[in-house]
């Protein structure tokens, strides 16, 4: 009896084995690295590797390696954290603003690990580290775009109203109507009054003069407020599709305040790229091109009343029509590639039903008309101005591309005019996402050093080793030989749980080693369950053989029900909970399957190995 198959050996031998191998990395740790990526138009060439083996002499840092990952960027690994600070200062003033140099930890891992796929497992921002952006939605900016929409509705119910006035302006505090007579004004104010709601006359000022050829228009304190929300939860449900593009795991992303959006990305391992992504405000816009205006005399200062002059990537000027066809608002699928006719890299643009519509609208009045595309980016860059080191935030709008209306478009189209694969790349990633609905700068950005990750790696991995020394103790003294048999099966638990959390790349936080911890304990008391159900039968009088064949197969049926009620709790806790509560859940989760597993196997297999076939009179248990 108690005799394993060769199967179920080689099975508990193996898995251990693998276990090993794939929780190895982590043994390894990482380096502090510098990741450097150039912004669009920049070139990581000869020239820039000049200027950053320049600054890494003139700060006395010898780089334990540079790797070139691709195109996209390098990644200098460095001796000590205090180097990584002194280098990242200097390079960044050696390259200029056109490269971002990050703080970045990479892994260490040997390359021959590396090529069997074994990577470490990632660790939260309260282990290992990692970025922390606090970043605000521009309030005046929203209000802006609101009253601009207004401004777009309102001329279109005049024009269909058939009425008349001199002028319309539009800013962050409302709009402004001009008329050439007074019983104008009041035709506009009975419009608005019955196809406008959220549109009121502005209050008029205590002792002011009231202007009678002239109509100040507001919203409602609510309907502004409602406009506010509104965007900063649209920029939340943006942020997060970003950062699942960027495959970053486990984020922190929360409102903080009525305006202000929270994002912690632990365990990154491209911190440039996903403050550039993060940090960029990017959408397109089509516009028509005014053919009807003077270019010189725009160029000059007179600009026409419904139109605005733009700059190609050239340097050209272009006059373009205010009304704006459609935004990147109604995409709702982007993906790069190349254009068929011209093999250069374009963008493969899906609207959503409104969007296809305007767009159709638009095309079909407008053929053989030119139609530009424009790309609008808002990112906030970092410059020092003397000894003082100021934050500037700078709105980039040029016309990328201009072509011929040659028929009615639909929701399907193309971009052209873009500089590289990768700025095709970032922008559809950035479409796909979504648009912002309104621009956000970062105003805080805090890189979490690793040396307080460090010291709550110790202390939690302490209160494990601590527990561990006390249950083997207590089991080994209880329990005898059987006893140790639990503190090895113990310990092959934690190691195929490690394994585990490498292998799916999850991420380890601090209350997620609290269920590393609660993990070994379940594990204990299905060996708790087994022993005393084994002690039970020889009590009874049964064979040791017997014994040793009930209390497994016995126990069996309570050890499955505790551990599910566990792992119910835990899927609970993963499908419900957020920050903290998924890295508990994640670790209890997986390591309750763990140790199901290994105390019904694995236990039982150095059972076998021992006493398994014996005529023995007594157990050490």
């Amino acid at each position: 009896m108690n005799r394993y198959p060769l199967w179920k050996n080689l099975l508990v031998i193996g898995v251990f084995l693998l276990g090993a191998l794939y929780a190895l990395p982590n043994l390894y740790g990482e380096d502090p690295a510098l990741q450097i990526s150039a912004q669009r138009g920049a070139q990581l060439d000869d020239s820039a590797r000049t200027k950053l083996d320049d600054a890494l002499k003139a700060a006395a840092i010898v780089p334990r390696g540079l790797e070139t990952e691709g195109e996209e960027g390098w990644l200098v690994r460095l001796g000590s954290s205090d180097e990584q600070l002194r280098a990242q200062d200097r390079i960044a003033q050696a390259l200029g603003p056109d490269y971002t140099v990050a703080l970045n930890l990479a892994p260490a891992t040997p390359a021959w690990l590396e090529a069997l796929g074994a990577r470490p497992m990632y660790l939260g921002l309260d282990l290992r580290g990692g970025v922390h952006f606090l970043m605000e939605v521009e309030t005046v900016a929203v209000d802006a775009q609101l009253y601009d929409r207004m401004a777009g509705e309102l001329r279109s119910a005049l024009r269909e109203a058939k009425l008349r006035y001199r002028g319309l302006a539009s800013d962050r505090n409302g709009l402004q109507l001009q008329f050439a007579d007074p019983a104008q004004r009041a035709q506009v104010l009975e419009l608005i009054g019955r196809d406008l709601r959220d549109l009121v006359e502005a209050p008029v000022v205590p002792g002011a003069v009231l202007d009678p050829l002239t109509l100040q228009l507001v919203v409602g304190e609510e309907v502004l407020k409602n406009e506010r929300r509104n965007a900063l939860q649209q920029n939340l449900t943006t942020l997060r599709n970003r950062i699942d593009e960027l495959g970053v795991a486990e984020p922190l992303i929360q409102q903080q305040g009525d305006s202000r959006i929270v994002v912690q990305l632990p365990g990154v391992q491209d911190t440039a790229r996903a403050k550039d992504i993060l940090g960029a405000t990017a959408t397109v816009e089509f516009r028509l091109v005014d053919m009807d205006g003077d270019l010189a005399a725009a160029k000059a200062g007179r600009v026409p009343p419904g139109s605005r002059l733009y700059r190609e990537r050239d340097g050209d000027a272009v006059l373009l029509q205010r009304r704006v066809i459609t935004t990147g608002e109604h995409i709702v699928n982007a993906s790069s590639g190349f254009d068929q006719v011209q093999n250069i890299p374009a963008v493969h643009v899906t609207l959503d039903g409104l969007g296809g519509r305007m767009m159709a609208d638009a095309t079909k009045e407008n053929v053989g008309k030119p139609m530009a595309v424009v790309f609008v980016e808002t990112k906030t860059l970092t410059e020092q101005r003397g000894e003082e080191t100021v934050r500037v935030k700078r709105t980039v709008e040029e016309v990328i591309s201009i072509a011929t209306i040659r028929e009615k478009l639909s929701d399907r189209f193309q971009i052209t005019g873009l500089d590289s694969s990768k700025e095709a790349h970032d922008l559809a990633l950035l479409l796909r996402a979504g648009a912002l609905a309104a621009p956000m700068s970062i105003v805080e950005e805090r890189t979490v050093g690793p040396s307080l990750g460090q010291g709550n790696i110790e202390m939690g991995w302490r209160a494990c080793l601590l527990g561990f020394l006390v249950l083997s103790a207590f089991l080994i003294v209880y329990y005898r030989v059987f006893g140790l048999f639990a503190v090895i099966t113990l310990a092959y638990n934690v190691i195929v749980l490690i394994a585990v959390l490498s292998i799916l790349q999850a991420t380890l936080t601090l209350p997620g080693i609290a269920g590393v911890l609660l993990t070994v304990g379940t594990a204990v008391d299905a060996n708790v369950l087994i022993y005393e159900r084994i002690r039970e039968e020889l009590r009874n009088g049964v064979t040791v053989q017997a014994a040793i064949e009930a209390g497994f197969t016995r126990a069996n049926d309570t050890i499955m029900d505790s551990n599910v009620t566990v792992l119910i709790a835990a899927l609970m806790m993963l499908w419900f909970g957020t920050g903290p509560i998924r890295g508990f859940a994640v670790t209890l989760a997986i390591g309750t399957v763990i140790s199901m597993f290994t105390a019904m196997m694995g236990t039982r297999a150095q059972v076998n190995w021992v006493f398994g076939g014996r005529r023995l009179k007594s157990l050490p248990i």
